[in-house]
């Protein structure tokens, strides 16, 4: 049988050295335990799953959960009601989660699965340090939400506030300059002096029409 720490791990068939994994918790939230197992044979009631955890310093180790066809979690200790099982041994996932864990649930924890008759394996292990959120945590969160939502945002409100500077400025430009016509108002201008033009000419005619016609009376 090989065992190793998470599910997709290296199996610990060479060396328990090699299956030392480290997982980090915060206080107050629940973590995750993780343990898969690989077996020649095929699942039976006889499989059996014990966890174990040792302090920090200590040599001493306490039973925290076994398994045989139903969970039974520890009943005293630091770990009573706090201990869940979160696994599926069909799936070969011997996992278990630990609830509002503390600083004094640091330690080594220790997965051993047997499933008759395959029942030879090295026993990972599982380093846990519980930590609490403290402000560097909030910080970087805080940092991170800041580069992704707020900095785009900052930067388009400052091209826009840099447009209409710009817009803004060549106005006040013009003004200074004098108006300046459009083409189209000056082909407007240009087609009223033609007609004036040809108004003055027709009032022309009809004056030099008027004294002729007066001459010839006379």
């Amino acid at each position: 049988m090989q065992q190793s720490g998470a599910p997709g791990g290296r199996g610990c068939a060479l060396s328990p050295l090699l299956c030392v994994l480290f997982f980090q918790g915060y206080v107050g939230e629940k973590v995750k335990l993780r343990c898969a197992f690989k077996s020649t044979s095929d699942v039976t009631d006889k499989l059996t799953i014990d966890w174990t955890y040792r302090p920090p310093g200590s040599s001493r180790t306490e039973s925290i959960f076994h398994y045989q066809s139903f969970q039974y979690p520890t009943t005293a200790g630091t770990f009573r009601d706090r201990i869940s099982w979160v696994g599926n041994v069909y799936k070969g996932d011997a996992s278990i989660s630990i609830s509002s864990p503390t600083l004094k649930d640091n330690g080594t924890f220790s997965c051993a699965v047997k499933n008759p008759p395959d029942v030879h394996h090295n026993i990972p292990l599982t380093e846990l340090t519980v930590t609490e959120r403290g402000f560097g945590t909030l910080l970087s969160s805080v940092a991170l939400l800041s580069v992704l939502v707020f900095i785009p945002s900052a930067v388009v409100v400052v091209l826009l506030l840099v447009r209409m500077g710009r817009q803004a400025a060549g106005l006040t430009k013009r003004s200074k300059a004098g108006y300046k016509k459009s083409s189209i108002e000056v082909s407007d201008d240009t087609d009223q002096e033609e007609n004036d033009a040809c108004m003055t000419r027709l009032c022309v005619r009809c004056a030099e029409c008027l004294d002729s016609d007066y001459e010839e009376t006379y």
